[in-house]
């Protein structure tokens, strides 16, 4: 989910003979693997064989989220590419993919099935390749990254007017939160083990413990530390909910997780570099991503929108353009 370039991963095993000797063949695989890399960038990885993974796990979750996921990654892959953004420093990695990936999850998700949903999802994936690109030229003085921004800010549009269009809403998928049919904040042991490894499915909008096991077992996959950190993140994000009091239900969905596991994965080894300082300093952005999370559910629900990965976004963006001032504390590269 980065936006700034990311170099191969040396963890992805070399090419066949074959393919190296056929430069036409190379091409062509290199241009089908950017779709799982698209798809791993959600969660900052450029290896393909992670995103193999996390594509079956969308497909465990339900086929309609691996294929309006996959819709939307190639949709924005594709609409990049003609765009003219650059092959080799962009597209191939993935960066220009993972935000249509998430349109095409969400939209599905709060929409339903339909063919109106899959026209939104390209054209929301199309306006969010654009919106990309305008939030890169945006924050390059800055040299903050996009994040989900661009994801975020094209859900929310879609979301918040769908009721104004019988089309689009006639149907729509209920959203309500599991609290809302099981209310209490007494927790358990069953929501308490689901909840940790849902938080980290939930990243894709997956409640279910065994797609969110899926979806680690894909990050361990690119680095056993990536995997640690994404599960500490979701287990940080629970507890401070749990602490504060939140719905014990919406905790064992995980709904406290996601936001903090992108925060860690971002401010501990993607754009920060690995020190302990840095370890409290993500620590302390994963507490402050899951205690943001019910400011913004609570922000959106006036307005019939949702909390997505806002929280992320907003922290992540203060605490890098933090960093410069903090000289105990790097960025990465």
């Amino acid at each position: 989910m980065s936006s700034a370039p990311t170099p191969p991963d040396p963890s992805e095993p070399p090419e066949p003979a074959e393919t190296a000797a056929n430069p036409e063949r190379r091409r062509g695989l290199d241009r089908l693997l950017t779709i799982p890399r698209g798809v791993a960038q959600v969660d900052f990885q450029p290896n393909y064989w992670t995103g193999l993974v996390f594509i079956v796990a969308l497909f465990v979750g339900g086929w309609q989220f691996g294929v309006f996921g996959l819709l939307g990654t190639v949709a924005a892959t594709l609409t990049a590419h003609l765009l003219g953004v650059s092959w080799r420093d962009r597209i191939s990695l993935g960066l220009e993919g993972f935000c249509g990936t998430l349109i095409g999850v969400s939209l599905v998700l709060y929409l339903d099935i339909r063919w109106m949903t899959a026209l939104l999802v390209v054209g929301g994936a199309i306006a969010g390749s654009v919106l990309t690109a305008a939030l890169r030229v945006f924050l390059a003085p800055y040299d903050l990254p996009t994040f989900t921004a661009p994801f975020c800010v094209v859900t929310s549009v879609m979301v918040i007017g769908g009721p104004s269009f019988g089309r689009i809403w006639a149907e729509h998928a209920g959203s309500a939160p599991p609290s809302a049919s099981a209310p209490g904040t007494a927790m358990t042991w069953n929501y308490f083990w689901k909840g940790t490894f849902s938080g980290v499915g939930q990243v894709f909008f997956q409640n279910q413990w065994y797609v969110g096991l899926i979806f680690l077992a894909g990050l361990v996959l690119a680095g056993w530390v990536t995997g640690l950190v994404a599960l500490a993140s979701s287990l940080i994000g629970l507890l401070t909910g749990w602490v504060l009091g939140a719905q014990a239900a919406d905790l064992g969905a995980g709904l406290y997780g996601y936001n903090s596991v992108l925060t860690g994965l971002a401010l501990f080894g993607t754009f920060v570099a690995i020190s302990p300082v840095s370890a409290v300093y993500a620590v302390v952005g994963t507490v402050a991503a899951a205690g943001l999370t019910a400011g913004i559910g609570t922000l959106f629900e006036v307005v019939g929108g949702h909390t997505l990965t806002w929280p992320f976004v907003l922290v992540s963006w203060v605490f890098l353009a933090a960093v410069p001032m903090l000289k105990k504390i790097e960025r990465t590269g």
